[in-house]
């Protein structure tokens, strides 16, 4: 209010006097507030309009000003700042590798080092991200800290924000368009000194950047596949701390094959931390045991638990204490199969099974989301013949609910994932023991920090093991090691269980060891022997169309282009894998052809062709499918 109380008054009676009893009505309500009132709030107290404001405010009766405030999506969690803690020797001995160079050779050396910080599950890398940024910090520089998934944003900002309170910003794509300029001005005016968040968060633009910490290095969410630019965020990370003169930090318990290889020629420095800790001080990983399925099916049983996973569950939920259980599929049965004719269920648009959800009772595509109802007969012969096969997240819950009726239990996928701050609710639900059981596909694997959980199942190894992709590998390993470091966190050990139709395999028995060196030198010795990176590089060219003919036509008239221009320069180091069908050979209604262009400077051909609209290309893809 700009006008005293005599002349509210006035202009009140007026007003009523003309029937403006709008404008009366906000007159007397802003005359009995002692505080500014939000415009957002006026209307909808009053159910006011804009123009009786205005009028007001043309009288020089009210006045309205313009207020930043910033939507701060942060502010619905409840922070704390606790004591920065002891460090141990293997964490002081890690520390000490990264504070000399942080502190001087950051600024000296005409190339800013990258650290690969090697460190078991549990071996505290956060504690050392932390003090390499408050070193920075003192420095007069901030720091970005790149996570692999949204899901973990809440732990991550809980352990940062709590030792920078004020001075720390989120950035990801499940903010509100609001909240993300905000944000974005926010971190530009200099207001934070750290920047958390999936792998767009790089392109934050931090002023007097010192530090790029990357959490789970290993992770391939870093890479951007599904639209341009198809970048990968290490990379981009690299580059970045090469232009602002500031140091990159790499963290994994199981570091890409690629990365480690760099380590070992030297283009990387080495940080190493062996040792597990938990409140009950140094700790052994957890021990795993692996269970033949074959021999549980020689045995009949046909659940899916394995009898020592169902006896360590009894066990673990007699004590109180909590288990997860990750599986990579999602829904209640991965395909629907008659088998009275072999008829599968598929996406009309896409070229794979639908998946059988029983809580929707639908089947779904989870590549274009098309969905129908479960019919009754089979499509193709009529016959009320149709079997639910596979198993998958839905699949495992109603299991438990028939061994374990007693158990609570959440299951974490994106089907139970849809709306903002669900993971947050999720997790503090299963933090609170609101729950016995966490179900999980890939989510439940990367960083999570539940002391509560001893016991970790992880019902088929063999989900991605056998995928035509040379890194398919890598990938279980990795994803077994991660789960396998989600039991014994706490102040009791863990224990992990293993189910497989492979006991035998490589992966499996060093996944079991916590052996990466052993996997390692496996497959390093694998990858140098097919050449395949880090021994080359790739280049995927990959041709969609909606018609299946004309898809294979360009394909193989680029192949030949190739093969024409291999013939005419000497390439000794370069080869051409395809052309081949995607392994989704239809999405979204368009077939899909690709080729893979391997050598040690495969866009050298690449500046040679001519791609026509169609071509996508991907440089230094994740996988090969």
């Amino acid at each position: 209010m700009i006008a005293d109380r005599e002349e509210i008054a006035a202009e009140q009676a007026r007003l009523d006097r003309s029937r403006a009893h709008k404008q009366a009505e906000v007159l007397g309500f802003l005359s009995g507030r002692a505080q500014p009132v939000s415009l957002s709030e006026l209307r909808k107290v009053l159910g006011c309009s804009l123009v009786a404001i205005k009028a007001l405010e043309s009288r020089r009766l009210i006045s309205v000003e313009r207020l930043r405030v910033r939507r701060d999506p942060l502010s619905h969690l409840s922070l704390t700042t606790p004591p920065a803690p002891v460090l141990t020797p293997s964490q002081q001995a890690a520390w000490q590798s990264l504070q000399d160079a942080i502190a001087g050779e950051g600024t000296q050396s005409a190339r800013p080092p990258v650290f690969l910080l090697f460190g078991v599950t549990g071996s505290g890398k956060t504690e050392i991200y932390l003090r390499a940024l408050a070193l920075v910090i003192a420095a007069g520089k901030r720091g970005i800290c790149l996570i692999p998934e949204i899901a973990l944003t809440q732990q991550t900002v809980e352990r940062f924000a709590g030792r920078f309170p004020g001075r720390a910003a989120l950035l990801h794509s499940g903010l509100s368009l609001g909240e993300q300029f905000d944000e974005w001005q926010w971190i530009m005016e200099g207001n934070c000194d750290v920047v958390i968040g999936p792998r767009s968060a790089l392109f934050a633009p931090v002023p007097n950047l010192g530090l790029i910490v990357i959490d789970e290095e290993h992770e391939w969410t870093y890479k951007q596949e599904d639209k341009s630019p198809r970048y990968h965020a290490r990379d981009a990370a690299i580059e970045l701390a090469q232009l602002s003169d500031a140091v990159v930090i790499l963290g994994s318990a199981t570091p890409d094959i690629g990365s480690f290889h760099k380590a070992q020629q030297g283009e990387y420095r080495l940080v190493e931390m062996k040792e597990r800790i938990t409140p009950r001080g140094y700790s052994p990983l957890p021990e795993v045991s692996i269970v033949d399925l074959r021999e549980e099916l020689k045995a009949g049983n046909t659940s899916l638990f394995s009898r020592s996973l169902l006896a360590a569950m009894k066990e673990t939920l007699a004590r109180g204490e909590q288990i997860i259980l990750f599986l990579n599929r999602r829904g209640t049965a991965t395909f629907v199969r008659c088998r009275n004719c072999g008829f599968v269920m598929r996406c009309p648009r896409c070229s794979i099974a639908l998946t059988y959800h029983s809580v929707e009772r639908r089947l779904i595509c989870h590549r274009c989301r098309y969905s129908v109802p479960v019919p009754q007969n089979c499509p193709q012969c009529f016959r009320r013949h149709l079997r639910f096969l596979g198993i998958s997240t839905q699949r495992v819950e109603e299991e438990i609910g028939r061994f374990f009726p007693e158990a609570g239990v959440l299951r974490w996928d994106s089907d139970v994932i849809t709306r903002r701050y669900a993971h947050e609710e999720l997790l503090q639900d299963f933090r609170d023991l609101k729950a016995d059981v966490l179900i999980g596909t890939q989510m439940i694997a990367k960083g999570l920090d539940l002391p509560q959980v001893t016991l970790a199942g992880i019902i088929s190894a063999d989900t991605g093991l056998n995928f035509p992709d040379f890194r398919s590998s890598e990938r279980t390993f990795q994803l077994l090691c991660q789960v396998a470091g989600r039991a014994g966190r706490g102040i009791k050990a863990g224990r992990v269980i293993i189910q497989t139709y492979s006991p035998d395999n490589y992966t499996i028995q060093a996944a079991a060891g916590h052996d990466y060196l052993g996997f390692y030198h496996k497959e390093i010795d694998f990858r140098r022997r097919y050449n395949y990176p880090p021994f080359s590089r790739l280049i995927r060219l990959a041709y969609s169309h909606t018609d299946e003919k004309s898809c294979r036509s360009e394909a193989e008239r680029v192949y030949r282009l190739i093969v024409d221009e291999m013939a005419r320069e000497d390439m000794a180091d370069f080869s051409v894998i395809g052309p081949v069908p995607a392994f989704a050979f239809r999405a979204r209604g368009r077939y899909r052809w690709q080729l893979l262009l391997r050598g040690s400077e495969p866009s050298r051909m690449l500046s040679r062709l001519a791609l026509p609209r169609g071509w996508t290309v991907d440089v230094d893809p994740v996988g090969m499918v």
